[in-house]
């Protein structure tokens, strides 16, 4: 394969990859805990779109209880984010470590 051929095959790639990214980033993941007292929306850009709480909730625990919940309620949907835009990426490359993060 001569360098042209593999340097476009290179460019197509990258630009494959920012499409998938692209993608993944508007991707809409949600968790819920707490018997779906607590449920946060994410978008895979790892941005918190919302995060809400029962009524019930608030009325029927303490505050560090319903701090913990928020804390692995986000990270729940922050996990599924990453896991999915890994899985992505790791199909798109054959499992190859890419550098820059991807």
């Amino acid at each position: 394969m001569n360098m042209q051929a593999l340097l476009r095959q290179a460019q197509k790639m990258q630009k494959e990859m920012n499409q998938a990214e692209a993608k993944c980033n508007e991707q809409i993941y949600e968790s819920s805990m707490g018997g779906g007292s607590v449920k946060v929306t994410v978008k895979g850009s790892m941005e918190v779109l919302s995060i809400e709480i029962q009524d019930d909730l608030l009325k029927e625990t303490d505050k560090e209880t319903l701090q913990d919940l928020l804390v692995s309620t986000v990270n729940d949907a922050l996990k599924k984010a990453e896991s999915e835009k890994a899985a992505v990426m790791k199909k798109l490359t054959g499992g190859v470590k890419m550098p820059g993060g991807f």
